[in-house]
């Protein structure tokens, strides 16, 4: 009874405790949780910038040019047979 007064009664912090202790106890989901933190690290930062570089900086050095681009590029080139 003492323990659940000082986590609360609240039911959100209650579910906030429950959390926090099954992390603690952990030993091998800490060594998981490391490693699903590396993959996504290198899927959404590392990945992004080898596979998705920022061409229209290549292609153009304002925005009313890289909106040139664009335009040229979706519509004028769809009208030529």
């Amino acid at each position: 009874m003492e323990r659940e007064q000082l986590r609360g009664n609240n039911w959100l912090s209650r579910i906030f405790y429950f959390y926090l202790d099954g992390f603690r106890a952990m030993t091998l989901g800490r060594t998981l949780w490391l490693i699903i933190a590396i993959k996504l690290f290198v899927f959404f930062v590392v990945i992004k910038f080898i596979f998705f570089p920022n061409f229209l900086n290549t292609v153009a050095s304002n925005d009313q040019e890289k909106a040139d681009y664009v335009r040229h590029e979706l519509i004028d080139k769809g009208h030529q047979p």
